[in-house]
């Protein structure tokens, strides 16, 4: 397992539950500007339609604590689409990810299969599934075995299905900050986080048809609020050895930062990109 990886399943675990909630004191927001970027009513419905009188099924790949189809269920209309049940698979490395994503799982998802193991090492179902979807979710997976699961996520999708993986693009905050945090504190064997451009173009290599649409939005705190703020970059790098005051003190962290704590509070710029694979 690589570093990165490991460090990665440390904190989606019992003990990491302080600075995995920590960190979504900020990051739930995610969730909304993902859940606001499309109409994901019309894709079940379209997809329902095409599904006829059986439920529609899911695959959340790393699937973490469940944020994302609660974002749904709170800032769409989905619950009140005419649609079954989504039956709901739930994939991700950690059990305690499993677990808190299977408690947290709203109408009209329901739990329906787990598989506790990376992306790249399922054995996708012969039937597949309508929607495949991995949100903030492969940016730990190592380098050499991004092929493997993507080639995974691909497989995945049932004929007439689709595949959306929600992800950071190099100049977003989730892989500049780890990018520049790495260069401040030289981490030994540390890999820096996939891109979502590396994702395209694997995807594009392993003849995948790929849509991108672009979604920026600023994670914001208030300027008074460093714990938060701390918990959040802390976790950020699956990394609560390094405080906030350390940060600002360390370039090219130092000034990064600076621009990011703003006299109306901190901002933090996301450039996020909507990956879409159709099956």
């Amino acid at each position: 397992m690589s570093d990165l990886l490991a460090r990665s399943s440390s904190h989606w675990s019992e003990s990491g539950r302080a600075g995995m909630e920590a960190f979504y004191t900020l990051a739930t927001d995610d969730y909304r500007h993902l859940a606001q970027a499309w109409d994901w009513q019309a894709l079940f419905e379209t997809l329902q339609t095409r599904a006829g009188d059986r439920p529609l099924r899911l695959l959340d790949v790393a699937c973490g604590s469940g944020k994302f189809p609660n974002a749904l269920a709170r800032h769409t209309e989905l619950a009140n689409a005419p649609i079954y049940p989504i039956e709901t698979a739930l994939l991700d490395p950690s059990a305690f990810s499993i677990a808190e994503a299977r408690a947290a799982l709203p109408e009209p998802f329901r739990p329906a299969a787990e598989f506790e193991t990376p992306l790249q090492d399922l054995t996708p179902p012969i039937d597949g599934y309508d929607v495949v979807w991995a949100t903030h979710a492969l940016y730990a997976i190592p380098a050499e075995e991004l092929a493997a699961g993507l080639k995974q996520f691909v497989a995945s999708i049932a004929p007439g299905g689709v595949g959306v993986i929600a992800h950071s693009a190099a100049a977003g905050h989730y892989v500049s900050f780890h990018r520049q945090f790495l260069e401040a504190f030289g981490v030994r064997d540390a890999a820096p986080y996939i891109s979502a451009e590396t994702i395209v173009a694997t995807l594009r290599q392993l003849g995948a048809a790929v849509d991108v649409e672009e979604v920026e939005y600023e994670t914001a705190s208030n300027a008074d609020d460093d714990s938060a703020v701390e918990g959040f970059l802390q976790r950020c790098v699956f990394d609560d050895g390094v405080t906030l005051a350390e940060m600002q003190a360390k370039e090219p962290l130092a000034t990064y930062l600076a621009g990011c704590n703003q006299p109306q509070g901190w901002r933090f710029p996301q450039c996020v990109w909507l990956i879409t694979v159709t099956g």
